[in-house]
């Protein structure tokens, strides 16, 4: 397939291509991507990455998101990014991670906003820098990344660069909660949880199971187990396992 070929497709007839099997669509986006279409090639590196349709090859994924990445498109050089930072086919690198995001994040794309700026509160592969970070996190929670607005949210609970404000912070994390971050979903239980509504607050936390990692829901738990809400402590506990499938 050439990119002449590719383009010649109508709407219908890609959609129909991306509608069969896992890996018809595979090999239809590596055939795209092999023409030279960035996104196909954007796409086909995350199918590898996630073994959608081929085996997972991170090494491959990550070829495939630098060819992208070569063509200018933000999301694959976030996805360089994610590769250093978390050691996805390649070492670990923590400045090229850095150095991929702050690229991303000043074509606009709110995951590079959102990746930067937790690289610059840790102090990561670049200098700590919290007040770049908060800025770059209210960009991109202005754009309604849903983790972003949640991390904005630790900024006013903990008092980092702003002035500690737990309403704000509230409002940020029943945000993050309606956006679908299970962090964000947890942190708007302890909230509610704190205020009385323990129902409201058992909800969520069920919900926040649901998506969240299994090392999130280890530690999310045992902090629910030895919190200063009785209720959280069996029935917390209960409800975001109960979420995340483990009882």
């Amino acid at each position: 397939m050439t990119l002449d070929d590719l383009h010649a497709l109508s709407s219908q007839e890609v959609a129909a291509r991306l509608s069969g099997p896992p890996e018809e669509r595979a090999a239809f986006v590596r055939a795209a991507a092999e023409a030279g279409e960035a996104e196909a090639q954007a796409v086909y590196g995350q199918m590898l990455l996630d073994g959608h349709g081929v085996p997972r090859d991170a090494m491959t994924a990550l070829a495939w998101f630098k060819r992208a990445a070569a063509q200018h498109h933000p999301m694959a050089i976030n996805m360089v990014g994610r590769c250093y930072d978390l050691g996805w086919g390649t070492a670990i690198d923590k400045a090229r991670a850095a150095e991929c995001f702050r690229i991303a994040a000043e074509r606009g794309l709110d995951w590079g906003m959102y990746n930067y700026a937790t690289l610059l509160a840790l102090g990561q592969g670049v200098a700590e820098d919290k007040a770049a970070a908060f800025d770059w996190l209210e960009k991109a929670a202005a754009l309604g990344n849903a983790k972003a607005i949640n991390f904005v949210g630790s900024f006013h609970e903990d008092g980092w660069v702003v002035r500690r404000d737990l309403k704000k912070a509230a409002a940020c994390y029943a945000r993050a909660a309606q956006g679908g971050d299970f962090r964000g979903a947890f942190n708007h239980a302890r909230m509610l949880g704190s205020a009385g509504r323990i129902e409201d607050a058992i909800g969520w936390l069920r919900r926040a199971g649901e998506t969240a990692t299994a090392a999130f829901v280890e530690k999310a738990g045992r902090w629910l187990a030895e919190c200063d809400v009785p209720a959280f402590r069996v029935r917390g506990v209960q409800a975001l396992r109960q979420g995340a499938g483990q009882c």
